[in-house]
């Protein structure tokens, strides 16, 4: 069985309104060591976290809920988010690419940044803890 996938449309008004991006899941490895590092760093900026968040990797950082991250400094956190955006690919109406970013990049609203994380983070839940997560008002899965 295959990483998971998902679709994402944005359909809040704005200019990335209509946008398609394929989400993918980060392999075992990787998402351990994401979330180790994530709540290391939580830990080391003073979030108090119980054993058995430390102890349940992404799924941990859930019951904290994703907030939570926004608790380290820019420096700390800036690789977290910038590798939770390399799980996202544009789709194109001839191929699906990586994103381009800075200026002239794929996504032109902050907004959808934002929807786009919390959706790879979703997509690395187990579906039960999903259901826990608002969803986003400016992305929804169609796959």
């Amino acid at each position: 069985m295959g990483r998971r996938t998902a679709t994402i449309t944005i359909d809040a008004k704005g200019r990335d309104e209509g946008k398609r991006f394929l989400l993918t899941e980060m392999s075992a490895d990787q998402a351990e060591s994401w979330a180790m590092r994530a709540l290391l760093a939580l830990t080391n900026a003073g979030v108090e976290l119980p054993d058995e968040v430390l102890s349940a990797g992404m799924a941990g950082i859930a019951t904290i809920g994703i907030r939570a991250l926004g608790k380290l400094s820019y420096p700390v956190a800036a690789p977290l988010l910038a590798e939770m955006m390399d799980c996202v690919q544009i789709v194109m109406p001839a191929a699906t690419r990586p994103l381009l970013h800075g200026d002239g990049g794929d996504i032109e609203e902050v907004k959808t940044r934002l929807s786009l994380r919390l959706e790879v983070f979703k997509l690395h839940l187990d579906p039960s803890l999903v259901a826990a997560i608002p969803t986003t008002a400016s992305g929804r899965a169609t796959a």
